[in-house]
Formats: structure tokens, C-alpha cells, sequence
């Protein structure tokens, strides 16, 4: 079948945004998923490429790779207006299959990222950072109106980022449902994507135990301290039941992607022991999770943790 037949066209994904929301990491999880990026690419030059794109044919019976073009306010001939009109001449074309993604940040938290990276911003070169980027999102309204998808970053970590352009951006549906199972701690804020979310601080707190401090939920040593708290046995067998009789109904309904996530305060030891738990429960259940742990690597902190017990 050839490149330009109307039931295999070219699949398109425009990924542009606030400059420092993500735009790299994007393309980087979109390469992961079998998409072609290219980035900065001169946006003018998008129906030259396409149309070399649909000349040059593709050997595969599934058709040509998706391209991910990235683009954003320091692109060479960036003009909103210009490449809206240019996507959606190449959208009423049967043989180009066109999704534009637009990535958003708080300019409360892009300021934030750039004081941490010392970038300077490419609009604020004799302004005040604030100003830079009040300019480029004014600059670049027209396409996040435009935009199919818009995914706010302010709260994301890279992972979260990652997670959620799987969701959205799968070439082809997964042949089974993925399963991730997190660790986080609350005083560092709650994960943005989590479709069950368990709170683990009722368990007695190792964090308070002088030789279990430095330790994490994966050391033995902390592992047998909250096996031994009185509540721990059933509430976990709970917590393991209600997981397994919820994940085939998950996947009857066509879900591919199931977050669950487990707090505590610090990060580092109940949630981490109890995600631990629950990777071997569903591994030993048939399923294949994801096991993350967000704050491990976090130092230890009495003031995040509160006060000791007396």
C-alpha cells in the first residue's frame, strides 16, 4: 500500500508550548514510542517535508512512521497564525493525519525552573523573566487555543510527563494493560496521575526508630518494624483484594494504563515497603507492573516528617 492511501495516511503530532514546559522531554517519550522526532525543525518548511514525506513511500504493510515535529517561540519563521493555516491545509489532505499537542506550565512554575537552570529567557533578554514569558504566552495563545491536546506540566515530574504521553500517543493500542504501582511521600506533594491513591501513615512511622532512619522500605530491618505493627496484616490484604478485583474490570472497560500510589510522609519507608508488597502480590497474580519509587533518594528530614513521638 502506498504512503499517500487514504486508509494508512501519515500520522502528524505538532508539539510545541511554553518554552521550559517540556517540549524535550516530550519528543524524547514519543521517540519511546515509536514516533520520528524531529525537534526546532523551521516550521515553514512542514509541507516541503511532508510531501517529500508522501514521495517516499514505505516498504511496511503498517504504513509510514508517525513524525512528531517540535517547534516553539524561537523557531526559525515562527508565526502562529501561519502555522495553524499551514496544518490545516495539510489536515484536509486525506493522505496527512494532523494532532497538534500543546505543553503548558504555570508561569509561576516556568520562573521557578528557569531561576533553577539560570537559563535566560529567550523573549526577556533585556526584561524581567516574569515579562519574557507573559510575552510568549501572549505570543503563543493562538496555538494553545488551537491545540487538540493540552497537557499542563506545572505539577509533573518527568515520569508523570512520560506516563501521560503513553496514555495519549501510543502508535497502537497495548497488548495488555499496563500496571504502575508508585511510592510517594505527601509532604512532597501528591502524584498528578494516580487512578488509586493509598495513605500509609496510619502504620507505625520506622522514621522515628534511630537505627531504621537512614534506611529505606526496601531493608529488611524496616520491612520486619511495619510488618509488626498490629494493623498492617489485614490492611494489606485488603488493599491487595480490592487491587485485584479491580484491575480485570479495568481491563474489561479498555483501560490501558492503571496508576496506583502509595503515601506516606517522607517517601522512604512505609510507602516504599508497602508498593514493594504489592509489585510481588500482582507479579505473583500473573500481572507484569511498573515499580517506581519517587522520594527514596529523598534525605532524611525530621521536619518533613513532624514531630517524634514521646
Amino acid at each position: 500500500m502506498s504512503s499517500d492511501s487514504p486508509e494508512n495516511p501519515t500520522r502528524l503530532l505538532m508539539v510545541t508550548g511554553m518554552l521550559g514546559a517540556g517540549k524535550t522531554t516530550a519528543l524524547r517519550a514519543l521517540e519511546d514510542l515509536g514516533w520520528e522526532p524531529v525537534d526546532n525543525f523551521p516550521i515553514r518548511m512542514l509541507p516541503i517535508l511532508m510531501e517529500t514525506e508522501r514521495g517516499l513511500g514505505h516498504a511496511s504493510e503498517d504504513g509510514p512512521p508517525p513524525l512528531a515535529i517540535g517547534f516553539d517561540a524561537r523557531t526559525r519563521g515562527f508565526d502562529p497564525l501561519s502555522i495553524i493555516a499551514d496544518a490545516r491545509a495539510l489536515a484536509r489532505e486525506k493522505s496527512v493525519e494532523v494532532t497538534s499537542l500543546f505543553l503548558d506550565c504555570s508561569s509561576n512554575e516556568l520562573e521557578r525552573r528557569y531561576n533553577e537552570t539560570r537559563r535566560r529567557h529567550p523573549l526577556a533578554s533585556d526584561r524581567p523573566l516574569a515579562a519574557g514569558i507573559a510575552a510568549e504566552r501572549e505570543l503563543l495563545a493562538p496555538l494553545a487555543s488551537w491545540a487538540d491536546v493540552v497537557v499542563t506540566t506545572t505539577a509533573f515530574s518527568t515520569q508523570d510527563l512520560q506516563q501521560s504521553l503513553r496514555e495519549l500517543f501510543a502508535p497502537s493500542a497495548p497488548q495488555s494493560m499496563t500496571v504502575t504501582i508508585s511510592s510517594f511521600g505527601f509532604s512532597r506533594g501528591m502524584p498528578p496521575i494516580a487512578d488509586l491513591v493509598f495513605d500509609m501513615r496510619f502504620l507505625d512511622n520506622p522514621h522515628w526508630v534511630d537505627a531504621l532512619r537512614p534506611l529505606t522500605g526496601r531493608d529488611p530491618a524496616v520491612a520486619d518494624h511495619i510488618a509488626r505493627d498490629p494493623a498492617w496484616d489485614d490492611a494489606f490484604a485488603r488493599i491487595r483484594d480490592l487491587v485485584l478485583s479491580l484491575l480485570p474490570r479495568y481491563e474489561a472497560q479498555g483501560k490501558s494504563y492503571v496508576n496506583i500510589a502509595f503515601g506516606c510522609t517522607g517517601g522512604r519507608h512505609r510507602s516504599v515497603f508497602t508498593a514493594e508488597m504489592l509489585n510481588t502480590a500482582l507479579a505473583d497474580a500473573g500481572y507484569a507492573p511498573v515499580l517506581l519509587h519517587r522520594n527514596l533518594d529523598s534525605g532524611c528530614n525530621d521536619l518533613v516528617e513532624g514531630a517524634a513521638k514521646s
